[in-house]
């Protein structure tokens, strides 16, 4: 689990790619101080599993899977990467709960200055995002946790502290640019529970699911 408080940005040294298989030699510094063979890195949001360490860099395997749902696939020998390691169990929650699985991808679409911060518009790549994305829920953009400032349905806009800005690679995104996106998990479960039926486990039933609607929301006393 992480907290999508990047710890550095990384460079990237080498790209193997085989297919839609690819290994990523990663350049860091602080995450290298106790990195271990199989542990949990973020890069860019996604979960992958530390494969070799040589002291400076380390290596990752990027499956097809997520070859495909992520940005990475876009990467190039240079990018810049956010990482952060998995969270200790005694360190301080700073962002939210995030897995380090990508729900999908977005295009930034506007970059504005809005006086000490700067706005940027994203349109994922799936529409059936917007239901997890609401004005001042959390958000997790290439593995930042971040809050949604607007939903329009078409896209959102997160607003960018120049701290933010300045430690993590998102300074290097431009218009045009991919980016991953992680909703919160939160929302994606309590959907998940409410449409499976509440039917007990190996219990059978021939009435049809209630869609999570307005009339559901009244009946069941949340509006």
């Amino acid at each position: 689990m992480f907290t999508g408080l990047v710890e550095e940005v990384g460079t990237l040294k080498s790209v193997q790619r085989k297919g839609e298989a690819m290994v990523l030699d990663i350049q860091a510094s602080v995450i290298m101080e106790d990195l271990k063979l199989g542990d949990s890195i973020a890069v860019n949001g996604v979960c992958l599993t530390a494969v070799s360490n040589q002291g400076n860099s380390f290596a990752v395997d990027v499956m097809p899977e997520t070859y495909r749902h992520t940005n990475l696939n876009d990467l190039k020998v240079g990018a810049k990467v956010n990482l952060e390691r998995a969270m200790a169990a005694g360190g301080r929650f700073g962002g939210h709960i995030v897995q380090g699985h990508v729900d999908g991808t977005g295009t930034i679409t506007g970059v504005t200055r809005d006086q000490n911060a700067v706005v940027y518009d994203i349109t994922p790549s799936h529409r059936s995002l917007f239901k997890y994305i609401i004005p001042q829920g959390s958000i997790t953009v290439d593995g930042i946790s971040l809050t949604v400032v607007r939903s329009s349905g078409e896209k959102f806009s997160i607003s960018i502290i120049p701290h933010t800005l300045a430690e993590t690679a998102l300074s290097h995104k431009r218009t045009g640019d991919t980016v991953n996106l992680e909703c919160d998990v939160l929302g994606k479960y309590v959907e998940h529970l409410l449409n499976f039926g509440g039917r007990a486990e190996g219990a059978e039933s021939n009435s049809p699911k209630q869609a999570i609607g307005m009339e559901f929301l009244v009946e069941n006393g949340f509006a």
